[in-house]
């Protein structure tokens, strides 16, 4: 299945789409929390969709994250050895972990607004895994077991706050709006191979990343592993897994995202997302 989140910011409903067409499952009684996860809410669900009539939803509408706020955002630094090269950093010899604020969720068609500031905001095209039940010291071999589906991400990154500003990476991976996350999650049925998936991203047409899952350093099932070693991750907890060479930082001279400029990024099964960009406005 393929869930979405539809409607004004705060006031999403759940949907689906099936055979490319979006409909409301709002009748189902349950939004995609932590509580749906864990309570078997993707079966449920399909069994709920096969069995009722579901209202079309407009295909103008506007689209959330796909899940509601998680209660985590993980990140893993340098999982490709071309991103490592491009920004100078050695390949990291165990899994990169940083969080990423969960008020910085966003939907797929949202803009990104650039931080009060900040000149060095940045791009990053990611595949993000959504954990489907409690996951604490989880071994490699069952690893696969925890994911409830995949999910398109766009860690924007403002860089002198991430690497110039002392500290962890957090204060430049945290902003309002820097995780667009969407169209829509994918269970594990509708992506074959998630090792072997391309990932792309452009700025005003032109294409900086174009990148696949199999140069990943750490596969999923360590990625999963790897981390519940040191947190506990609960349904609906995402782990986003990395970038592919070709953000702005790596580029000679570095390039960094203003006001006006529009991105557009996609995986292969997950969708793609489009955001605009604009300057810092106090809400």
């Amino acid at each position: 299945m393929k869930l979405i989140r539809f409607g004004e910011p705060g006031k999403e409903k759940p949907g689906v789409i099936l055979n490319d067409k979006k409909y409301d499952v709002s009748a189902f009684g349950e939004d995609y929390t932590e509580q749906f996860f864990e309570t078997d809410g993707i079966n449920r669900l399909a069994a709920f969709v096969q069995d009722n009539l579901l209202p079309e939803v407009a295909e103008d509408v506007r689209l959330g994250s796909p899940i509601t706020r998680p209660s985590k955002l993980v990140c893993i630094g340098l999982n490709y050895a071309d991103h490592a090269k491009e920004t100078n950093a050695p390949l990291p010899p165990e899994p990169v972990i940083f969080m990423k604020s969960t008020t910085a969720i966003v939907g797929p068609f949202d803009d990104i607004m650039i931080p009060k500031n900040s000149v060095k905001t940045d791009w990053e095209v990611e595949l993000a895994v959504v954990i489907g039940k409690k996951a604490s010291y989880v071994e490699e071999a069952e690893a696969m077991d925890y994911v409830a589906g995949y999910v398109l991400h766009n860690d924007v990154s403002e860089r002198e706050f991430q690497l110039e500003r002392n500290g962890t990476w957090d204060k430049g991976k945290g902003c309002d709006t820097f995780a667009p996350l969407g169209p829509f999650l994918a269970t594990p049925d509708e992506i074959a191979d998630p090792h072997n998936l391309r990932l792309w991203l452009k700025v005003n047409g032109e294409t900086m990343q174009d990148g696949t899952t199999s140069n990943f350093i750490f596969n999923l099932p360590h990625l999963i592993s790897y981390t519940s070693q040191f947190m506990t991750l609960l349904p609906g907890d995402i782990i986003s897994t990395g970038t592919p060479a070709g953000v702005g930082l790596g580029m000679k001279p570095p390039i960094y995202l203003k006001a006006g400029d529009v991105v557009e990024l996609g995986i292969e099964g997950l969708g793609e997302s489009k955001q605009n960009v604009i300057a810092y406005a106090k809400n």
